[in-house]
């Protein structure tokens, strides 16, 4: 963009932003689509940028697992306290909740992830995992950056917003439901809609992917112990072998999937974990199993819940054992369907539209993956999607719980402007229909 160009842009920015809300011009169809397009500059400034992916770094280098991230969270207010944005501290343990605008509605939140996963990195770089055993390798570190980009650039126009931004950094995202403990502590307070940004190695750079409606599966985990009696391998019908009947269950909870479900309405039962014997010639006393399952109803759902109760229990007893099984809903809370809002849908498209390009915005098909973004999306209108990073120039990126996961840092200004501009378009058009111009049809009535 050239020098004359930018100032043409800031000054239609800033003059327009600070207009009174009900000038008609203000919300002029030709005037709102330019008001946020230089957020991408501004994201991609060397400023901007290198402070971004310094940010980026140090938080990749020092992962912490879910509930842990104090030194993150320490960094994260750091940076607030340096912009001079307020915050409150603690929620959920260690979620911050920062504040920018005129504190008084409307109220729009912006999230970011800020967990790691416990496995170890496998990518030798320059700053890879200080901590043996954990690693960023879902981006979550990428979301905490670009949020604070955005909180930058948003903290430069504070005095024109004409509303509040809500900065929401949430731990424990990977199965620890930390959105449902912020929540429960408030976060969401006088809060009309929330957007949250994933990073995704399967779209290009300079690309978004979404959709209305379900999106992300709901998930729940299982565990199970089934117990016999144990013995000698030579001697078998002296026991009762726990394996056999585990091995009867894993079978027969496949069945849930594709003999009692609806082809047309996605489940998945998948068990992951098989825990039993020490010995190859000792029968054990008992088996554990665990898993997962997802479905994209709620109905669904219960249903799966139901019946992967009564299939293991039932199962066992038929091979003479018994069993006991555990949800435990208070450690890893069940995630609900993802569902984005259908209203914002088309905002999103909108203000995505004006930012990348309409052919830069991409329909995104439903997986049975799960996000705790959901839990926010069932208490107000929520919308979630992918940023893309892919760049076949700079060899393959592997998708997010790899140990070999990268992230493309050119896609950090693309996060960072996406979240500014959407929650100022939130603002400006929220107050557009609180108070609209004058000679409105509100007015002649």
């Amino acid at each position: 963009m050239g020098f004359s160009q930018w100032l043409s842009l800031t000054f239609i920015f800033h003059a327009f932003l600070s207009l009174p809300i009900s000038s008609e011009p203000f919300l002029s169809p030709e005037v709102l689509p330019q008001i946020p397009v230089n957020f991408l500059d501004l994201a991609k400034s060397p400023e901007v940028f290198d402070w971004m992916v310094g940010i980026r770094r140090k938080i990749h280098e020092n992962p912490e697992l879910g509930f842990e991230e104090f030194e993150t969270s320490k960094l994260i207010r750091a940076e607030l306290d340096q912009m001079g944005i307020p915050y409150k501290y603690p929620l959920a343990q260690t979620g911050v909740v920062g504040y920018i605008g005129t504190g008084s509605p409307p109220f729009v939140a912006i999230r970011a992830d800020m967990d790691a996963l416990a496995m170890q990195e496998s990518v030798e770089w320059e700053h890879k995992s200080k901590v043996p055993g954990k690693m960023h390798a879902c981006g979550h570190d990428a979301h905490v950056a670009m949020l604070l980009g955005a909180a930058k650039i948003l903290q430069d126009h504070r005095l024109e917003l004409q509303g509040t931004v809500v900065l929401v950094f949430q731990p424990a995202e990977e199965g620890g439901g930390g959105a449902k403990k912020m929540l429960d502590d408030g976060a969401l307070e006088n809060v009309d809609a929330i957007f949250g940004i994933h990073v995704a190695a399967s779209y290009p750079i300079g690309t978004v992917a979404s959709r209305s409606g379900p999106i992300l599966a709901g998930n729940g985990f299982f565990e199970a112990v089934i117990s016999g009696k144990g013995g000698h391998a030579a001697i078998p019908q002296h026991t009762i072998d726990p394996i056999l009947a585990a091995s009867h269950i894993i079978v027969s909870l496949q069945h849930l999937v594709s003999r009692e479900a609806d082809p047309l309405d996605s489940q998945v039962v998948t068990v992951g974990k098989f825990q039993g014997g020490g010995a190859f010639n000792v029968i054990p006393d008992s088996v554990t199993i665990g898993g997962t399952f997802r479905a994209f109803s709620k109905e669904s759902f219960i249903q799966l819940k139901q019946r992967i109760e009564e299939v293991i229990t039932k199962q066992a007893s038929v091979q003479r054992c018994n069993a006991t099984v555990i949800f435990n809903e208070n450690e890893k809370p069940f995630y609900p369907v993802t569902v984005n809002d259908k209203d914002l849908h088309e905002f999103f498209q909108k203000v995505a539209g004006d930012i990348l390009g309409t052919q830069n915005i991409l329909d995104k098909q439903p997986t049975m993956g799960a996000e705790d973004f959901s839990f926010y999306a069932e208490v107000i209108p929520g919308y979630f999607f992918s940023l893309g990073m892919k760049n076949e120039t700079q060899g393959r990126f592997e998708s997010g719980h790899s140990p070999n996961f990268r992230v493309n840092e050119d896609a950090l200004p693309y996060g960072a402007a996406l979240h500014a501009s959407l929650a100022t378009r939130y603002i400006l058009e929220k107050q557009s229909k609180l108070n609209p111009p004058k000679g409105s049809i509100h007015d002649e009535l």
